[in-house]
């Protein structure tokens, strides 16, 4: 049991939420190097704040620093082959956020979508909703374990099939706009926008795939730019922070 939130401390709104990290979140932008120590252990920082609070966290992480199976055709390598690398990219960055959380005291669990039992579990969706419960943050590796879906739809699936109170999608910008905000000045960003009125903009929140699960199962989305210090902590409370897609 987790102890009771502190006399005058904000109510919780989301009690059950699925992290999406992008691969590219962990490469250093001096060295160039796809995991840099210090980054991995910011973010997993913000995911100790809020695991402190009893919140239940799954983890979905891209492996975009190590490598991307949609730009696997421009190496040489047939699309297939390429998703299937960059889902093993995925399983590396999930085995360095498990090291670096457990090191805070995080007790962690890497359920896999491809069977690599020495490394990881497989992944169980029971078993990983007791991990949750048991106050252990369960991080899902290797995608959805197919070809063709992206680690948003990965997102996406996790968040549908355990009834998630929402999905946290951590960028580098601080919310939605109308138009690329590093293009144009006069560009508008949304507090909150809803599924229909985004996909009739057109607006770039998830890939079309992992839009549609969210659609479906009215699992909401919440944009945000992960480099604002503790963003996390207070959107979990109920604060502004970035922009909610919702149904």
């Amino acid at each position: 049991m987790q102890p009771p939130e502190p006399a005058g401390a904000p109510a919780i709104k989301y009690k059950r939420i699925v992290l999406k990290l992008s691969g590219e979140v962990l490469r250093s932008k001096s060295s160039g190097d796809p995991i840099d120590r210090l980054t991995l252990e910011r973010v997993c920082t913000q995911v100790k704040e809020i695991h402190e609070l009893g919140i239940q966290i799954g983890v979905v992480i891209g492996g975009g620093n190590i490598f991307r199976g949609l730009a696997g055709e421009k190496r040489g390598v047939e699309r297939t082959t390429g998703d299937y690398m960059g889902m093993l990219a995925t399983v590396i960055n999930s085995l360095a956020l498990m090291d670096s959380l457990e090191k805070m005291g995080v007790v962690t669990r890497v359920q896999s979508a491809i069977p690599m039992n020495q490394i990881a579990e497989p992944f169980i969706l029971r078993r990983a909703i007791r991990h949750l419960e048991k106050g252990r943050v369960v991080i899902f590796a290797a995608g959805t374990g197919n070809p063709y879906f992206s680690t948003d739809t990965t997102a996406a699936l996790r968040a549908s099939e355990m009834h998630a109170d929402i999905i946290m999608k951590a960028t580098k910008v601080d919310g939605i706009y109308d138009k690329d905000p590093k293009k144009y000045p006069d560009a508008v960003k949304y507090e909150e926008i809803t599924f229909i009125d985004a996909l009739r903009q057109r607006l770039n929140v998830m890939d079309s795939t992992a839009f549609s699960l969210c659609l479906d199962n009215n699992v909401p989305i919440l944009v945000f730019d992960l480099n604002d210090e503790h963003a996390i902590s207070r959107a979990v409370h109920g604060e502004k922070v970035g922009t909610l897609v919702h149904g």
